[in-house]
């Protein structure tokens, strides 16, 4: 085992940690954390290292609320380029949308939003907590198979399926699963549930100084496209088949909202509408699922930790539906979400607003409603998955390494820029290099504490490469660069920097 380098200077002591990190795309069959350690470390880093942090913390929080850091703005800000570049820019049948948040109050009378945007709520009467009645149900499932009693699990699935097919008894169905198999509160544990009822999860305000007409944050970006079928597509000379992106937060007022950014009352989606000749649709959603799973291995995560999981109840404007799950800390969840959602959200538009929403082929030479195909992915659920997959330690001589191995495409710091002293215009020369690389991606200047702290400090916060400048950068121009995931050093000239940042990037993609 060879012990990492010392950069460049031979009086300088610095890290001794065998270099037995592999690269990313093949990386040591050593497993990570447990689980629930998995949760905790996470949720501890991204607070030290500035990534997520509690909102109001100084107040004593909010609620299901996070503020992103300095760290965590930026692994967000390249993981949405990375999404636009790959739905928009790389296709020219894609465009882009910002619709706002606040819409007419009849746009959600039309998406079936003010009426049917409910979840099952239930409360606790000992301790007053209020539960989903289908998540109670579906964790109870959960245990039984862990405890081997997949026929009893399987069959109270299928009860629950029924449940929720059952419209205007669903709330006595589920109430009744409960009931029957005694399903206690989580944290009470008490057996003494109310009746199951309904709980709307849109956010009301009212909009105007006096007698404010009562508006709604929006509950999903998706109908804010919808809207705007034809201010998309006319400017744009668009024919079916195309498709129209946008990022934008949204707003959920939800029963249990936990687990850190996995589900909040405020987030972020990342979503696609495309629209498609109707009898097209099953082909152009079966090419979407596809492509949506590819996009988020080439985050660098670990496809194992990836698959489809096929929907037991459609959505009352599906046809076809699917989720990508990641098997979080806390279990395999979704992170988004490809469906079929035939010419619903158009027709009913078209229905309360008494405007044409159709579409006139003019290859066919005829007019049509087309059908919708939606990617529809949860950006604060991609992050979380994000970090969990990057994380990685080590023990090595009674000590731990702790990495992030980010995809340096995502990383939120391309590289570290060390100067090895303060002595010798090393310090001057490290920032005439961050003034340079700034221009082509994030790097940060660091010239606190020794080496072997300053390459811990940039392993945990995820940067693919520390750049340190010594006494030789003097004589010959030239600096150490050190590989985040195998310790690794090259010696590289200070003018092809930029140059070979960009081709170690490049091919840690293609073997990713």
């Amino acid at each position: 085992m060879n012990n990492e380098a010392v950069p460049l200077h031979p009086a300088e002591a610095v890290d001794t940690f065998a270099c037995c990190l592999l690269h990313p795309c093949h990386r040591s069959p050593q497993p990570r954390p447990m689980s629930d350690d998995l949760f905790d470390t996470i949720v501890s880093l991204s607070k030290q290292r500035g990534f997520i942090v509690q909102s109001s913390e100084i107040y004593g929080g909010l609620s299901a609320t996070y503020d992103y850091g300095p760290m965590g703005v930026e692994l967000k800000r390249n993981v949405k380029e990375k999404w636009w570049q790959s739905m928009v820019y790389q296709n020219d049948d894609i465009v882009g949308l910002d619709a706002s948040i606040m819409m007419h109050p009849k746009t959600w009378d039309a998406s079936g939003h003010t009426e049917a945007f409910n979840d099952p709520l239930i409360d606790d009467k000992a301790s007053g907590n209020r539960y989903r009645a289908d998540e109670l149900i579906e964790n109870y499932i959960r245990a039984l198979r862990e405890e081997g009693e997949e026929a009893h699990a399987e069959a109270v699935r299928e009860r629950l399926v029924e449940a929720l097919n059952a419209g205007e008894e669903m709330n006595d169905a589920l109430h009744a699963i409960i009931m029957d198999e005694e399903i206690p509160a989580p944290e009470s544990g008490a057996f003494d549930w109310t009746d199951v009822r309904q709980f709307n999860l849109m956010f009301e305000t009212e909009m105007g100084p006096v007698d404010g007409q009562t508006v709604f944050l929006r509950p999903e970006t998706a109908q804010g496209i919808f809207v705007n079928f034809h201010n998309a597509r006319e400017p744009a000379r668009l024919h079916v088949p195309f498709g129209v992106a946008q990022i934008g937060k949204a707003f959920r007022n939800e029963i249990v909202a936990r687990q850190f950014v996995f589900r909040m009352r405020e987030f972020e989606q990342m979503e696609m509408q495309y629209f498609v000749k109707p009898g097209t649709e099953l082909d152009w959603y079966e090419q979407w699922k596809e492509r949506r799973m590819k996009w988020h291995e080439s985050l660098g995560i670990d496809p194992s930790n990836l698959r489809f999981h096929e929907h037991d109840q459609l959505s009352h404007y599906a046809n076809a539906a699917v989720d990508i799950q990641y098997d979080f800390p806390i279990g395999w969840k979704e992170l988004e979400g490809i469906h079929s959602r035939t010419d619903y959200d158009l027709s009913r538009h078209e229905e309360y607003s008494g405007k044409k929403m159709s579409y006139y082929d003019p290859w066919e030479e005829e007019r049509y409603t087309p059908y919708v195909v939606e990617t529809s992915t949860g950006l604060d659920r991609t992050l979380f998955m994000v970090l969990c997959d990057a994380y990685y330690e080590e023990e090595v001589k009674g000590d731990t390494r702790s990495v992030l191995q980010f995809h340096p495409e995502v990383a939120p710091v391309r590289a570290g820029i060390f100067p090895l002293t303060d002595k010798e215009g090393l310090p001057d020369i490290a920032r005439e290099i961050e003034d340079d690389l700034n221009q082509h991606f994030n790097v940060r200047y660091d010239d606190r504490g020794s080496m072997g702290k300053r390459y811990r400090r940039q392993d945990e916060a995820g940067t693919p490469f520390c750049i340190t400048v010594d006494f030789d950068t003097l004589d010959d121009q030239t600096v150490t660069v050190r590989d985040r995931d195998t310790m690794e050093q090259d010696r590289v000239a200070i003018d092809q920097l930029a140059t070979y940042i960009f081709d170690q990037t490049a091919n840690w993609e293609a073997s990713a």
